[in-house]
């Protein structure tokens, strides 16, 4: 005996199976809308801070995470005090450069004057010394012993001193200049027109413009 088919169950209909299993995609739908509109809000958030940064770029305004520039002589002011104070120090520093120098130079003149001076002064302390050597030469060239050997001897003595410098003066004729003649005879004379030598007794010398020994000589003055 064949048992016949039991009658379907209204409640576990086909229907009613796929409505139980809509319901997790009904669900999901919720979750994606709820994501889309968080979405739009941040892209509404990005926009408006977007703006902003343009609106603060184009007013001049510093960019973030930028150091702002200095206002005008704020950051200069230090260094250039300290520029002026180095300027100052510098043009001290030269002006007592300067000041040395010239001091130097001072005492290079100075000394150079005195080792000159001291030259001379030697010098003539030597030819002053060979004076009367030489006004025994006159003597005997006056008397016409100054010849041969002895003669020769007397020119190159003469000529090695005049070498140092020395230079003999106080001839007859010359005029009378009591800067550099001493007068030991006075006389008239209508054959002068001013005081003139008129007789050397000794030959005067000078080294350079220093004078060693006054010329002896007698002096005849106009009538």
């Amino acid at each position: 005996m064949t048992d016949k088919p039991r009658a379907t169950d209204p409640e576990e209909t086909p229907g009613s199976v796929r409505g139980d299993s809509a319901t997790p995609t009904g669900s999901t739908g919720d979750e994606a809308e709820s994501a889309t509109g968080l979405v739009e809000e941040a892209e509404v958030v990005v926009d408006e801070v977007s703006s902003t940064v343009d609106e603060t770029a184009s007013d001049g305004a510093p960019v973030v995470d930028a150091p702002a520039p200095p206002a005008d002589g704020a950051p200069t002011a230090p260094l250039g005090a300290e520029l002026e104070a180095l300027r100052a120090e510098l043009e001290e520093r030269t002006r007592d450069l300067q000041r040395v120098s010239a001091e130097y130079a001072n005492y290079r003149k100075r000394v150079e004057r005195d080792r000159a001076l001291v030259g001379e002064q030697a010098t003539g302390a030597v030819l002053t010394a060979l004076l009367p050597i030489l006004d025994d030469l006159d003597r005997a060239r006056e008397h016409g012993d100054l010849v041969g050997p002895f003669g020769t001897v007397a020119e190159q003595l003469t000529t090695a001193l005049g070498k140092f410098g020395l230079t003999v003066f106080g001839e007859q004729g010359d005029p009378f200049d009591p800067t550099r003649h001493e007068a030991v005879a006075h006389q008239t004379s209508a054959e002068v027109s001013e005081p003139t030598c008129v007789q050397v007794m000794r030959r005067g010398y000078q080294l350079g413009e220093r004078l060693l020994r006054p010329a002896m000589v007698a002096v005849a003055d106009p009538e």
